[in-house]
């Protein structure tokens, strides 16, 4: 099965490569950075399209307890679910950071649907 159906977009944060070029971000790689994409921007950020992003956002100064990690990854959950039709969300868990005290770990658990690949990703969520 062709992997070019998940698509080659422009590497984030955009830099050159070797051959001073744009970089580009392919297949598996294209769907991790969307993810990254999705959950570091805040709805209403983007003019042309203010419902785009993930909520978690507006938790930034929510105290770090069992309630927001759990409210968190409920954001999270529903922002990958609408916005990444590439992947199936199988588990989103957020967890204090033990080495830092305002510092949520989000674990992604997701699998590619074309490829049925699993992957896990960890994106680091600062409360304030």
């Amino acid at each position: 099965m062709s992997r070019k159906f998940l698509g080659v977009s422009w590497q984030f944060p955009v830099e050159l490569d070797e051959s001073d070029r744009i970089a580009m971000a392919k297949y598996e790689d294209s769907v991790r950075q969307a993810i990254w994409t999705i959950l570091g921007t805040s709805k209403g950020e983007r003019v042309m399209r203010p419902d785009f992003g993930c909520g978690i956002h507006d938790l930034v100064f929510a105290v770090n307890s069992a309630g927001t990690a759990g409210r968190v990854a409920s954001e999270v959950r529903r922002a990958l679910r609408q916005w990444e039709p590439r992947i199936d969300v199988e588990n989103v868990v957020a967890f204090p950071d033990t080495r830092e005290p305002n510092k949520l770990l989000i674990e992604i658990n997701y699998r590619v649907r074309t490829t049925n690949n699993r992957f896990n990703l960890v994106y680091p969520f600062y409360l304030e």
